[in-house]
């Protein structure tokens, strides 16, 4: 539809008949085509009355997006299309305006999308009520609440992908403002023998499969499960995958759901815990073993899955084994133990397994129910959605299924029974009188399966409890007897001789005639599923487990509690529930949702006419048609009904203004409509024939196009019109601006005149006067020059005799500034770089510039070193300073100086503090170490060098063993007297020690190293910082050396050496100690 058109009614662009009470003719084959046609334009709800009729697509459609929901958002049930939404919009805004409680029973077999539908009501709720912070997370939790029990209680079966296989009514809760407070939820009947067993193309539970798919490797491990769905007997394989179905998506949809609902984290690894507990219950198996006297008993075969089981639920093996193998039965005071064979305890097991599940299943509903409930005492109006399983006719039809299609034949009846009463009450409300109608009452079906007395419930329940030995063919023989002569009961057994040769008729199975066809139930576990026992054995061990939520589900368990009445049947509890809630839907205002599958392929655009007639039949809706049509096929408020009617009489056009029925009225009368063809009510209109109706729609239509044509010439008139007027006033305005432009260009043009004619008498008066101005200036230009001439004359002959006595001296001065002049300006062209060490300088021009010449050179020298020096870091001119002072130290006395000059000072050629060889070292000296170097320590008795660690600190002098690290001496830096060295290119050095001190006690050191001048220089730095005096540095051939109380002279040669160009020490005698230097 387009964003301006707007729809007032379901008949505008309607596609066949949006009503089918409007359906003409109405029988079987019209009912079925107008629901094709609508099917095959994507329209998939058409009403019957206020009862909407619900096809499911098998695929998305683009009809339930928030516009849809604000297009449907307080509108007339009738104003637009059918949709879900006009029936949730009726249903909510009855409850929030009219105070009344309602109920939404949605109803058709398997596969024909009730589960959707009830999500579509509620999601359609929770967008139109109210908002806030608190009610958002009410409605969030209550939608959230959906993804859990789907989950948990629906499965794949051969008719729907996403079956409920329980019952499940929801009781939302609002306020006096219709924003909901919570909910209530009721499950019906979990089938459970669906854990154990599924047919043939059908899945298990979807939460298994979710399990197994959607959680993480750490978490199986947990829960002690394998991704392989093969490794669990529990599993059918044959459908494990369905199309389109994401089933590890769909277990984080599902564990996000129970966090939002209010589930806490162990809450939710309980419940995980014990679906897989269920699910490895199915991997144990059973072999038979003899005893002594004689009875057969089971083992189990292989005990490593008993054992995960009793990890996981916290259940000691020996008892849980126990409870598997033999079965304790208590009479008054009596206790009897008797052991199972094979097949009890493979009975067992799948009892348990079912049980457990079931429990969970309830536990669940009740731990969201504690989530959802409404939390404020005041009074609540309350709206019911019934999302219950559909009819169900499968090739094999057990016990399920009889409860299932039992439910569904109280939910029919109770639909005829409020449809007709609806009805009814409107046409009493409105006055209008009430035909009778025929129609098939489904009671005599109900009365067959829940008689007190006669009932095939109550027969069952009373096999169950009698003593004896009770067997499915027993029960079967009761209803023989007893409901032979049912005229909806056929059996081949029976006393009725119709059905003895009937071979589509087993013998061991039942057929009832239900409203929705004949279906046959095979009596085989009809008897069980009743009983529906669990071992007290086993209820007993699940009691003692240390898992919380298991020992919660089994209270029956505490040997405190033993109650030995038996338990209600299965059947007479949901007979129960049933019968609570026909009660409780019988004090709501209903509204109802009948959905219909078009084809068993659950495949989209595929509509089969027999499936659909088959459905139409059992559902009633033919009759629920002729019901509405009884008096009167179409109903409307006054109001809505003058207003889209009233173009039709020239009284009530464009407006009528007395009450609504007055015109309704008139207008009938003026369209001469049969007076047996409509009643008038209190508030509506009653149309008795469809033909009328669209009689009055073909009227419309047609006085539609007139009034177009109408508002067509009106339109086109008015426009001429404003085109003309708009013409004419556009020629005044043009005209009235010409003329003022004519004016302007006129007052231009004579203005431009007047100013030439001044433009021209202002020159001749401008020339005039500069005529007069350059007569009287040449007058006074003459007058100067005359007068500058005679003064000049008159100085020459004052200052004559004074020109010749100092010209000579003028021009030579005048000659040395020129000269002068060049010469700077050739220099600036000719300067040299700014490279210290650059010794260009440009020639001297002249002699008499000489000492200006290297004034100059010196200056620029000076200058360019400190732009040099500038450059440098605080590292860098230490390092220049150091090189400085080595210069005025060795530079010219020291034959090894130059060879140091490109070495840089590094200070540490040893890495003490990374070297862990002398760490003992690093330990011991704790200052700053700033030269750290090995030397050759001289031996005065024979000569020989031994290596030693030379270490200058701030304060001292040391030498330490190079092997061991160990300090050998220590000398203060003042205790330092003097340092003596050669001439010569050799790395010998002697440091002379204060007499009298401590470290002089051995005497002097001689010692010789590869870097003497650093060495050198860094000590004689350090002293002079430490001790503010210059320590002596002697160069000389020959010095003396003082050894302990000896002074020996050390004195260096020339000569060749036999190991290349090292210099060698000897002991000449005890005096004398010669250096050979190469």
């Amino acid at each position: 539809m387009a964003k301006m058109e707007v729809k007032t009614s379901l008949l505008d662009d309607m596609i066949g008949v949006g009503d089918m009470v409007l359906l003409e003719p109405l029988n079987e084959d019209s009912f079925i085509d107008n629901l094709k046609k609508r099917f095959d334009h994507s329209e998939v709800y058409t009403y019957i009355g206020s009862v909407v009729i619900s096809i499911n697509p098998y695929r998305p459609l683009p009809i339930y997006t928030p516009e849809k929901v604000e297009e449907y958002r307080n509108r007339n049930f009738y104003e637009l299309s059918p949709h879900i939404f006009a029936l949730s919009d009726e249903a909510y805004r009855s409850l929030r305006d009219q105070d009344k409680d309602q109920c939404i029973l949605i109803t058709g077999e398997s596969g024909a999308g009730k589960t959707e539908a009830s999500k579509l009501v509620m999601s359609y709720v929770a967008a139109v009520c109210g908002k806030g912070a608190e009610v958002n997370q009410v409605k969030e939790q209550l939608l959230q609440s959906n993804p859990v029990l789907e989950a948990f209680g629906n499965a794949k079966t051969v008719r729907n992908d996403n079956s409920s296989r329980f019952g499940k009514y929801m009781d939302i809760e609002f306020d006096f403002k219709g924003d909901p407070l919570g909910g209530v939820i009721s499950n019906y009947l979990l089938e459970k023998s669906r854990v154990v067993k599924q047919p043939r193309g059908e899945r298990n539970f979807h939460i298994f499969y979710q399990i197994l798919s959607g959680a993480s490797e750490d978490f199986l491990c947990k829960l002690k499960l394998e991704r392989d769905f093969s490794r669990y007997n529990y599993l059918g394989l044959d459908s494990a995958r369905v199309n389109g179905v994401d089933d590890a998506a769909n277990f984080r949809t599902v564990r996000n759901a129970m966090q939002i609902v209010g589930f806490m984290d162990h809450e939710t690894q309980s419940v995980f815990e014990v679906v897989a507990a269920v699910l490895k219950l199915g991997n144990i198996e059973f072999k038979p073993e003899s005893r002594v006297n004689g009875l057969d008993e089971s083992k189990i075969k292989d005990k490593n899955e008993l054992k995960e089981i009793c990890e996981l639920t916290g259940i000691d093996q020996s008892v849980l084994e126990r409870a598997f193998s033999f079965r304790t039965v208590e009479a008054k005071q009596e206790k009897v133990s008797t052991t199972l064979n094979v097949a009890q305890a493979y009975y067992a097991r799948d009892a348990l397994a079912k049980n457990l599940y079931s429990r969970l299943f309830s536990w669940l509903v009740t731990r969201i129910n504690e989530s959802i409930k409404a939390q404020t005492k005041v009074r609540k109006k309350v709206m019911g959605v019934l999302d219950i399983y559909g009819f169900e006719i499968f090739e094999d039809n057990s016990f399920e299924q009889f409860i299932i299609n039992y439910c569904n034949e109280k939910l029919q009846q109770i639909f005829i029974e409020l449809t007709l009463k609806e009805e009814q009450e409107e046409y009493i409300r409105e006055g209008i009188e009430w035909t009778h109608i025929e129609y098939f009452n489904n009671a005599i079906i109900c009365d067959l399966i829940e008689n007190n007395q006669t009932g095939i419930l109550a027969m069952l329940d009373e096999e169950c409890l009698r003593p004896g030995t009770v067997t499915d063919d027993t029960f079967l023989e009761k209803l023989n007897q007893v409901c032979a002569t049912h005229q909806h009961f056929e059996s081949r057994m029976s006393k009725c001789s119709r059905f003895l040769n009937d071979t589509s008729l087993p013998h061991s199975c039942f057929r009832i005639q239900h409203y929705a066809g004949k279906v046959m139930y095979q009596v085989e576990g009809f008897v069980d599923k009743n009983n529906d026992l669990l071992y007290r054995d086993l209820s007993q061990a699940m009691w003692k487990a240390s898992h919380s939520l298991i020992k919660a589900l089994f209270p029956e368990g505490n040997p405190a509690k033993i109650n030995l009445k038996r338990p209600p049947t299965a059947g007479s509890q949901f007979k129960a529930s049933v019968a609570t809630l026909m009660k409780n839907l019988q004090t709501k205002n209903p509204n109802y949702i009948r959905c219909i599958k078009p084809n068993d392929k659950k495949a989209a655009h595929i509509f089969n006419d027999a499936l659909v007639c088959h459905q139409i039949r059992y559902l009633g809706l033919l009759e629920n048609v002729r019901v509405r049509r009884a008096g009167y096929a179409f109903r409307q408020a006054y109001e809505p009904c003058l207003e889209r009617y009233k173009m039709l009489c020239k009284q009530t056009w464009p407006h009528w203004r007395g009450p609504a029925r007055a015109g309704v009225e008139v207008l009938f009368n003026e369209l001469e409509i049969p007076e047996e063809e409509f009643s008038f009510g209190r508030s509506k209109i009653f149309i008795r024939n469809p033909r009328t109706l669209f009689k009055l729609e073909d009227l419309r239509k047609q006085r539609l196009e007139d009034l177009a044509t109408l508002i067509e010439k009106i339109y086109r008139g008015w426009k001429c019109r404003t085109r003309f007027l708009l013409m004419k006033k556009s020629q005044i305005v043009i005209a009235a601006w010409y003329r003022r432009y004519a004016q302007q260009k006129k007052y231009q043009k004579i203005k431009s005149s007047a100013i030439i004619v001044q433009s021209y008498i202002r020159g001749w008066k401008a020339r005039k006067l500069l005529r007069e101005l350059k007569h009287q200036k040449r007058c006074n230009e003459a007058a100067t020059i005359i007068a500058a001439y005679w003064h000049g004359t008159q100085v020459r002959r004052e200052y004559r005799k004074f020109f010749r006595a100092n010209a000579g001296r003028k021009i030579y001065e005048f000659t040395l500034q020129r000269l002068m002049q060049k010469y700077f300006l050739e220099m600036k062209n000719k300067m040299p770089s700014l490279s210290p060490i650059d010794k260009n300088w440009p020639a001297r021009p002249y002699l008499f510039l000489d000492s200006t010449h290297k004034e100059l050179k010196r200056i620029f020298h000076l200058w360019r070193c400190k732009k040099y020096r500038d450059q440098f870091t605080d590292q860098q001119k230490l390092i220049y300073e150091e090189k400085l002072e080595a210069s005025e130290l060795f530079k010219d006395k020291k034959a090894l100086y130059p060879a140091s000059v490109g070495q840089p000072f590094q200070g540490a050629y040893l890495e003490i503090s990374k070297n862990p060889k002398y760490k003992k070292l690093k330990d011991a000296v704790d200052e700053k170490i700033i030269i750290a170097e090995v030397v050759n320590k001289i031996n005065r008795a024979n000569g020989k060098a031994t290596s030693r660690i030379f270490l200058l600190t701030k304060n001292n002098v040391l030498l330490a063993d190079q092997k061991s690290g160990n300090i050998k001496s220590e000398v203060p830096l003042g205790d330092v007297t003097k340092v003596s060295m050669s001439s010569q290119n050799d790395g010998f050095f002697a440091v002379h020690l204060k007499e009298g001190s401590g470290a002089a006690v051995k005497g002097d050191f001689l010692l010789s190293s590869d870097h003497l001048i650093e060495m050198a220089t860094k000590l004689y730095r350090t002293t002079l910082s430490q001790t503010k005096q210059k320590l002596n540095i002697e160069i000389s051939d020959e010095f003396l050396v003082q050894f302990r109380q000896d002074k020996v002279c050390v004195k260096f040669i020339q000569g060749s050496q036999k190991n290349g160009n090292i210099p060698t020490c000897k002991r000449k005698n005890n005096r004398l100690l010669e250096v050979a230097v190469p």
